[in-house]
Order: structure tokens, then C-alpha cells, then sequence
């Protein structure tokens, strides 16, 4: 359901319908997203959706996120790029004439990037996640062990005031939180359909993140939380890509 569909079915403001909809989802009825809301099963389709299917939604968003994510890289760096759509934006807006280490559990950011001659590419090791073409597991936390990072990039399947990050998946939670662990900096990049949500698995509190990289259309209560906390908020205008929702 969206906020302008609902507005001119009831003939109401769409800042009620926002009010209503925040009070549904306090209620654990529904989940809101960018520009609506979804059902609590559509929710739970969406997290269990292959990345193949994940990667038609928001690209605009992505594509904007991602390649704002990617200028923050300095020269020499050492990075984890964690798996999921918008991390392969990141990974696609990468300066190749940049000296990078990078390590990454997702096979098809690691085959994107392999061929780049200043990249030095690092794939862990582990059990393969089919819905997001990714290693997990013991094996995978284990490898990263071996490495310090400059900076870690972590896609966000959830985030929220009370609950930190989460994701669907508990081993992919498990080898996200050895990533933010080994890390000087950790940049979690969003859009915006993410936020006031959870998942089933938690990640960590927004306190372990020191960066973070999404669009305009971030809720204000979560916008003003991160800003008090004193975590460095980069907020890009996605107001003139189309919407894919």
C-alpha cells in the first residue's frame, strides 16, 4: 500500500496516513517503507528473496548510494565489502586507479573485481549462500581472523532505533559481526526501505557503526538519532531517480 494511494482513498492528508501507519507498525501490523507500507508476509518474502530479484528494486537508490560509498575509499586502503546488491554498486563505483585490498565473501563482487590490476581481491572461504551468492559459516569467520581493514562496507537488510542491524539469516548476522570487529571503520549504506525495520537476526547497535551512507527519504526520528549519537551521517538526494517501488 502506498501513502498517496491510501490518502485519496480515505480523503486524508498523507500526514495522517504517515501517523497511522507508524502506529500499525508500533503495533507490529505492517512494516513501513519507502513511500507505504508492507504486510509482516510481505516482509518476510522480501528478506528470503533471491539477489537476483533483490537487485530490481531501488536500483536508482543504489546506484546513487553506491557510488557515493565508493569516493569515501582513499588511496592504499584495505577494505571488506560485505555481500548484497547495493554493495555490488559500491563495488562497481570503485576508483580502479586506487591501490585496494580488498576482501569480500561475495563470489560476484569478487569475479567483478579480480581483473582490475590495482586491486588485490580476497575471497573467504565458507559455505555458500544460495539467495545472496555469498560464504558464510564458520570457515568464512574464521579467514577474517587473518586481516585488519581500514573500512568494512555492510549492506543493511533492517535497521532501526531500538534493534541496531539485522538481517534474515543468522549465520550471515554471526560473519557480520567478525567483520565490524576487524575493522578501523565501519560504513553501513543503505536506502531508505530499510529503515524502521527487523529482521530475524541481529547484527549490532547503530553505536558500532561510524559511518552511514543513504538517501533523503530517511524516517527523522532515525535521521535525528544518528546525528545525536554522533555517527557520521551522509545523506544523498535520490528525489530525481524513479521510483522502482
Amino acid at each position: 500500500m502506498t501513502v498517496s494511494g491510501l490518502s485519496k482513498k480515505f480523503n486524508v492528508t498523507e500526514v495522517s496516513i504517515r501517523k497511522d501507519l507508524q502506529e500499525l507498525e508500533d503495533r507490529k501490523l505492517l512494516i513501513r517503507v519507502k513511500g507505504g507500507a508492507v504486510n509482516l508476509h510481505a516482509a518476510d518474502q522480501y528478506d528470503n528473496q533471491m539477489i537476483s530479484e533483490k537487485v530490481l528494486l531501488h536500483q536508482g537508490e543504489k546506484m546513487r548510494l553506491g557510488a557515493f560509498a565508493a569516493s569515501l575509499v582513499k588511496d592504499g586502503e584495505s577494505l571488506i565489502i560485505d555481500s548484497g546488491t547495493t554493495m555490488m554498486r559500491v563495488a562497481q563505483f570503485l576508483d580502479t586507479n586506487l591501490r585496494l585490498t580488498i576482501i569480500t565473501n561475495a563470489l560476484d563482487i569478487a569475479l567483478s573485481l579480480y581483473k582490475k590490476s590495482n586491486f588485490q581481491v580476497i575471497v573467504l572461504g565458507g559455505t555458500m549462500r544460495k539467495t545472496s551468492n555469498s560464504t558464510v559459516g564458520l570457515l568464512s569467520e574464521a579467514n577474517l581472523k587473518s586481516y585488519f581493514a581500514d573500512k568494512v562496507f555492510i549492506g543493511v537488510d533492517s535497521i532501526s532505533i531500538e534493534n541496531g542491524l539485522s538481517t534474515p539469516d543468522i549465520e550471515e548476522a554471526s560473519l557480520n559481526q567478525a567483520m565490524l570487529d576487524c575493522a578501523k571503520e565501519v560504513i553501513a549504506v543503505f536506502d531508505s526501505s530499510k529503515a524502521n525495520r527487523r529482521s530475524f537476526a541481529h547484527i549490532a547497535m547503530l553505536d558500532k557503526v561510524n559511518t552511514m551512507v543513504t538517501d533523503n527519504h530517511i524516517p527523522d526520528d532515525l535521521r535525528d538519532y544518528i546525528q545525536r549519537k554522533g555517527i557520521k551521517l551522509h545523506i544523498v538526494n535520490t528525489d530525481d531517480v524513479p521510483s522502482t517501488t
